[in-house]
């Protein structure tokens, strides 16, 4: 069964539109609902003060209608008192400033009043509805780190020491992490250590590197603390929460360790033309984070959402061009945030499953016609995605890159990754996304994003998947820091020189808006001087330079990017290096503007077909999708 549905908040509406609501729900074929995620202040309206009796009637409300509840546990928001009462539970910004109630995610993850009052709430919803018939799963908080990812308080100064002392053992391993012999940064007792608030320049950029991965693992501690909770109540209940899009703000790999299915929250813009493969990229990376399980979206709009400048409507056929991508690309729930569109408050412009206008809206009516298609592709859930390339992303490697301080300040994350990404999906070439240290050997292509930390297992396991027969593509600065954002001694890249066949002599980043020439066309953002020690040159630069390189190691070959190739040389490029390695389309021959992927089971295989484009092709109707369904 595919699960179907969306947030739903009965709070901001009369008890009368409940039954009206369930009766739709059921109509449209919504069988799962997101419940409570903004409810604290409604259940326990003063310190210790709950009153479930009408939450109560939502969920049997629910269960009569065979719509099945994710509770969530209500903590992302909390109530004004407690931030009233307890200011030390606010969060605090880089600048000092601490941050006031009033919006949501308002929570400092060190305050031990914000851990007290959320655990004794989640406590008594787990006493309360643990054993529910219409309990599905957990919902833990809600898009955690979205919009405050870090707190700057002395609460969480100390927090992060206690962190730090468990990481580097004592003050002689911090400091000898943290370089701190520059600028006179020696610490000389853990008191003296604090968060990397606003300072006068360039902060160490270790220290802002450790900080990051603490906000997370503080974030996550909040996370696993209400866990333990209601698995302790419903052992047998999953339990997850909604990342939220794809950003460096968590350690997603972290978190999905702790959470039995992944979900995640996804919003491009329907105004952008390649929108689609914003979504495909963020749906890959969350199948990867558990190895190709299948996951959840919880979140995606109808329609327009609010928080946009310009706010687009999302155009007729868009919304289920979504949701069948996500399920094409190993979704196993479609969810939209939400059920009922609000008629006051911030998102109040946030297209809903019921539109202002009522049940009678096209919008409503395309729910149901969707809900209708999703009961019929019933046997799809629980089958795998098939691959036979990966692409690598890490955190650690996210959060060091995008610091002050490098050759060139417009080397970011998500943009190489798309760089690289964009081509594979024009290609029709299924990409997973992996960590530097995933066991590779069942991919025909490794495809290495800007990896400039790398730790030695992670180049370790780069070069014995190339020597076992691999092909790999690196591009250009990666392999230059190790996880403490030390330079590997040596000579670019240390730790893949052997590998790469090459050295880097220099970096040589280009201006914003200025190009290069190299015999694949003009190229932007970056070059390098290099000298080849084996590796061959495929591709030069104008002055005769190599510009792309293969060098072949063991049974495999490794190439290397010392620049950025236009968009179209890149396709051209990935087709060429993929056609060598073996690295096929899900379906070959496509046009366009077709995305193929295949779901695969132990006796049958679905193929998607996404349009996107306004053309029709004989397969597939413009702006359509077509799911054939393939047996022995």
């Amino acid at each position: 069964m595919i699960r179907y549905g969306g947030d739903y908040n009965p709070e901001q509406w009369p008890r009368a539109v409940w039954a009206e609501d369930a009766k739709l729900m059921r109509e449209a074929g919504v069988n799962l609902v997101t419940l409570g995620i903004f409810a604290w202040a409604q259940v326990e309206p003063a310190p210790g003060e709950y009153d479930f009796g009408w939450f109560d009637d939502v969920m049997n409300l629910l269960h009569d209608h065979d719509v099945d509840v994710c509770l969530a546990t209500m903590t992302a928001s909390p109530p004004p008192w407690l931030g009233h009462r307890h200011p030390d539970s606010l969060p605090v910004a880089a600048d000092g400033q601490r941050l006031s109630y009033g919006s949501r995610c308002h929570l400092c993850p060190s305050s031990p009043a914000y851990r007290e009052a959320s655990l004794g709430l989640v406590t008594r919803l787990a006493e309360r509805y643990g054993a529910h018939p219409a309990l599905h799963s957990w919902h833990i908080g809600n898009e955690w780190g979205c919009q405050v990812p870090a707190c700057y308080c002395d609460l969480c100064a100390a927090a992060f020491r206690r962190w730090l002392s468990d990481r580097h053992g004592d003050l002689d391993g911090l400091n000898e992490a943290w370089t701190t012999t520059f600028w006179s940064q020696r610490y000389s007792s853990w008191e003296e250590i604090l968060p990397p608030r606003r300072t006068t320049g360039i902060p160490n950029p270790a220290h802002t590197l450790d900080f990051a991965e603490f906000s997370s693992d503080a974030l996550l501690a909040c996370y696993r603390a209400e866990t333990e909770v209601v698995r302790r109540a419903a052992p047998e209940i999953p339990v997850t929460t909604n990342l939220c899009n794809v950003m460096p703000n968590t350690d997603l790999p972290a978190w999905a360790a702790e959470m039995d299915v992944v979900s995640g929250d996804c919003y491009p813009n329907p105004g952008s033309p390649d929108g689609h493969l914003e979504s495909a990229l963020y749906f890959d990376v969350w199948r990867g984070l558990k190895d190709g399980q299948p996951w959840w979206l919880l979140e995606q709009a109808p329609s327009a959402v609010n928080w946009m400048g310009t706010n687009p409507a999302k155009q007729p056929g868009r919304m289920r061009r979504d949701s069948l991508q996500a399920v094409a690309r190993g979704a196993d729930t479609v969810m939209f945030f939400q059920w009922r569109a609000s008629r006051g408050g911030a998102e109040k412009f946030h297209s809903g499953m019921v539109p202002h206008a009522g049940p009678d809206h096209p919008l409503h009516r395309s729910i149901r016609e969707l809900g209708r298609e999703l009961a019929e592709l019933g046997d799809v859930a629980g089958t795998r995605v098939q691959a036979d390339t990966a692409i690598v992303l890490d955190w650690r490697n996210w959060w060091a890159l995008e610091q002050e301080s490098h050759p060139s300040d417009q080397i970011r994350m998500m943009g190489r990754l798309r760089d690289h990404y964009d081509p594979l999906w024009k290609l029709g070439i299924t990409t997973d996304v992996v960590r530097p240290t995933t066991d590779l050997s069942k991919y025909r292509l490794v495809v290495v994003p800007n990896l400039y930390l790398i730790s030695g297992e992670a180049a370790r396991n780069l070069a014995s998947y190339v020597d076992s027969g691999g092909h790999l593509v690196v591009s250009f600065f990666s392999g230059i820091v190790d996880e403490r954002d030390q330079i590997w001694m040596g000579g670019y890249p240390a730790p893949l020189r052997d590998l790469l066949g090459l050295t880097v002599l220099e970096f040589d980043p280009l201006l914003p808006g200025a190009s290069t020439a190299t015999s694949l066309g003009e190229a932007t953002l970056w070059s390098e001087h290099i000298q080849l020690e084996g590796a061959t040159a495929m591709e030069t630069f104008a002055n005769g330079e190599p510009a792309v390189t293969r060098h072949a190691f063991g049974k495999g070959a490794a190439w290397y990017l010392a620049t950025r190739p236009a968009p179209d040389a890149m396709t051209g490029l990935m087709g060429r290096i993929a056609r060598e390695a073996g690295a096929t389309p899900a379906v070959p021959g496509l046009p366009e503007g077709v995305e193929a992927v295949v779901r695969v089971g132990d006796d049958v295989r679905h193929v998607f077909l996404i349009n996107h484009t306004d053309q029709a092709f004989d397969e597939v109707p413009a702006r359509g999708v077509t799911v054939r369904t393939e047996r022995p």
